[in-house]
């Protein structure tokens, strides 16, 4: 381990002219960790024509950018990207870098930790640093998600991690900000490149946006069974909400995976999550657990969910849902009645 590594790295990932929301989420950890280690913070960008994305990445926490902008770098392919992220990596010498926890940014993070024979810390849902030792504290569900492992890289550097979007917030942009920008340039030709992009055909988009939801009702095992769940929809409907479930409930046939909220799932931050029958197990709270506000029902008082409920209710969420169902409609007739008059 070179004691000349210094700096935190974020990968900024482009995808259609547009930088990547994990990119900004990143930056906002990525500002704490290296203040704490009184470092600057950086975003990394390669592409084409993406140096003016650079402004923002600055606006959103990083002092410095380096840039390598390239007609190789025009669509994402792991020879080009590595070449360049692995020549600013030896040039500039972070101490850690973060990736997204997307399927560009685990191929290019797995790519890199190979060429500079270091270890990456894969599908991060916490961060920190421990200052005295500058080692990165990388911390994930493990066993299932039944506890959370913090893995540290004591030997190599950079120390790597991906994280998953959603579970870090971004900072407020901030556009009087300023910071330098360092542009490299790739020297690297189409030819010398084994891979070529022939044609981009988007599939089709998720049939559920749990992502972008606002507000959630979510469904555990607690419901008992299909007939149960159906509450769910109901309550969902009624106040027009998406439906989202635990690993229970989806392997359960309830409701299909595209629902399915947690480590195996989505990682979702409406600004309301019901949680319904839900024990609140590890494996769905890293899923959710930065919500805005979070309605718990469970007739277990001694369920996890509650240690992170805004909100809590003790009893049978099937006595219970109706109740508010009944109660969420009558509201909202009134409300619309009142609107029309």
């Amino acid at each position: 381990m070179s004691e000349q590594h210094r700096g935190i790295w974020v990968f900024a990932e482009v995808n259609d002219g547009t930088i990547a929301g994990v990119s900004l989420e990143l930056l906002g950890v990525g500002r704490v960790l290296a203040d704490k280690l009184d470092v600057p913070l950086a975003g990394v960008l390669l592409g084409e024509n993406i140096t003016p994305l650079s402004e923002q990445l600055i606006h959103y926490g990083a002092d410095e950018v380096y840039v390598i902008d390239d007609p190789v770098l025009k669509d994402y392919r792991t020879e080009p990207f590595l070449a360049g992220m692995g020549k600013l990596a030896r040039m500039y010498v972070p101490e850690i870098i973060l990736y997204g926890a997307t399927p560009n940014g685990k191929d290019i993070a797995s790519a890199i930790a190979t060429d500079l024979k270091t270890g990456l810390t894969a599908d991060c849902t916490m961060l920190d640093v421990n200052v005295e030792k500058r080692l990165l504290e990388a911390s994930r569900p493990a066993f299932g998600g039944n506890i959370m492992a913090t893995i540290l890289c004591k030997k190599h550097r950079p120390q790597m991690a991906t994280v998953r979007p959603k579970v870090m917030k971004s900072l407020p942009a901030d556009p009087a900000r300023k910071g330098t920008v360092i542009e490299e340039k790739l020297q690297m030709k189409e030819e010398e490149i084994r891979t070529k992009v022939l044609e981009i055909i988007k599939g089709p988009g998720k049939s559920v946006d749990l992502e972008g939801a606002d507000v959630i009702v979510c469904g555990g095992k607690g419901m008992g069974d299909e007939q149960g769940f159906q509450l769910i929809h109901q309550l969902a409907d009624t106040i027009g909400a998406s439906v989202g479930g635990t690993r229970d409930a989806v392997e359960a046939g309830w409701l299909s995976h595209d629902h399915q909220v947690g480590q195996t799932g989505e990682t979702v931050t409406p600004k309301i999550y019901f949680a319904i029958g839900v024990s609140g197990a590890i494996q769905h709270t890293v899923g959710m657990k930065n919500s805005e506000m979070i309605i718990a029902i469970n007739k277990d008082p001694d369920a996890p969910i509650f240690d992170i409920a805004t909100y809590g209710m003790v009893g049978d969420a099937r006595e219970i849902l109706p109740v508010m169902i009944k109660a969420f409609d009558e509201r909202l007739r009134e409300n619309e009645v009142v609107s029309h008059a």
